[in-house]
Formats: structure tokens, C-alpha cells, sequence
């Protein structure tokens, strides 16, 4: 039976880190940022973690 193929969107989405959860990049950051206010767009530079619940899922995807 071949290897199984890791979600080669998910692996360029999501790092692991060393306590075995997942980093992940936030959202809305990508275009029409000028109605956003500057406090907004700072805070959405940050990486964040992957919510508990979806973490079974990413881990699926990334074998």
C-alpha cells in the first residue's frame, strides 16, 4: 500500500510547535485594509494557535 499524502495546503498553513500544537496565521489581513483601523491590523500580525477542537482535524491532514 503506497504512504499516505499529508494536505500540501495545510502543511504550508500550519507549524508545529515543540508542545505538539499547532501555530497558525490570522485572518482578514490579506486585502482592504484601509477601512481597518491600525490597532486591528497590528494585532492580526501575530501568530495565534489552532482552537482545541480543530486540532484532531489539522493533525489528519498533516500525516
Amino acid at each position: 500500500m503506497p504512504k499516505m499524502k499529508s494536505n500540501r495546503g495545510a502543511s504550508k498553513t500550519f507549524r508545529k510547535t515543540a508542545n505538539g500544537q499547532f501555530k497558525r496565521k490570522k485572518a482578514y489581513k490579506s486585502h482592504i485594509l484601509t477601512s481597518k483601523s491600525t490597532k486591528r491590523k497590528r494585532n492580526l500580525r501575530h501568530a495565534t494557535l489552532v482552537a482545541k477542537s480543530d486540532e484532531q482535524k489539522v493533525k489528519l491532514m498533516l500525516q
